[in-house]
């Protein structure tokens, strides 16, 4: 299984249209997944003219996201666990979607968790789980590049960051 992985769109303060690189980058998926900060619902509607989509809502997205997706999930898929959190509330973005997903004797929840937020690409194997955050296609704020992820489930887990230098 191949699945997008996308965050902090912030469309369309941010940007107008999916950018390019991103679109071509989708390209025959499974399946999309956002880590939350739509802001707009009509962001879905761009994604699922690629694939199948389902998300978070995030700290900048309104009543309508909320009640579409909530702001935490478990997913099963491919025979893997995916908790989905956007990251925000807590000490540092990674430390939250990791706490998120850990239950009271410290074991992972979840095999893979999927976060936003912070903007910055980020990958790390932490207490079993896998912390993936692919970063921003729209707004990169301090990052020297856009960024998107892609998931592949199989036999093992295989995370990747895509990076691209124009929005479009």
């Amino acid at each position: 299984m191949r699945i997008g992985i996308v965050s902090d769109t912030h469309m369309f303060s941010r940007a107008r249209a999916l950018p390019e690189p991103l679109v071509q980058g989708l390209q025959g998926v499974d399946l999309i997944l956002h880590a939350g900060d739509w802001v707009d619902e009509v962001v879905c509607d761009l994604f699922e003219a690629l694939a199948p989509v389902d998300g978070i809502a995030g700290n900048n997205d309104g009543v309508d996201i909320v009640r579409r997706f909530g702001r935490r999930k478990l997913l099963e898929l491919g025979g893997y666990r995916i908790g989905m959190v956007h990251g925000h509330g807590g000490r540092s973005t990674p430390d939250t979607a990791y706490e998120s997903f850990r239950d009271a004797e410290g074991k992972g929840t979840a095999d893979i968790v999927l976060f936003g937020h912070s903007h910055i690409p980020y990958k790390e194997e932490r207490g079993g789980m896998l912390l993936f955050n692919p970063g921003s296609p729209t707004d990169k704020r301090r990052q020297p590049r856009y960024s998107y992820g892609i998931l592949q489930l199989g036999d093992r887990v295989e995370a990747d960051h895509y990076y691209f230098d124009k929005s479009n």
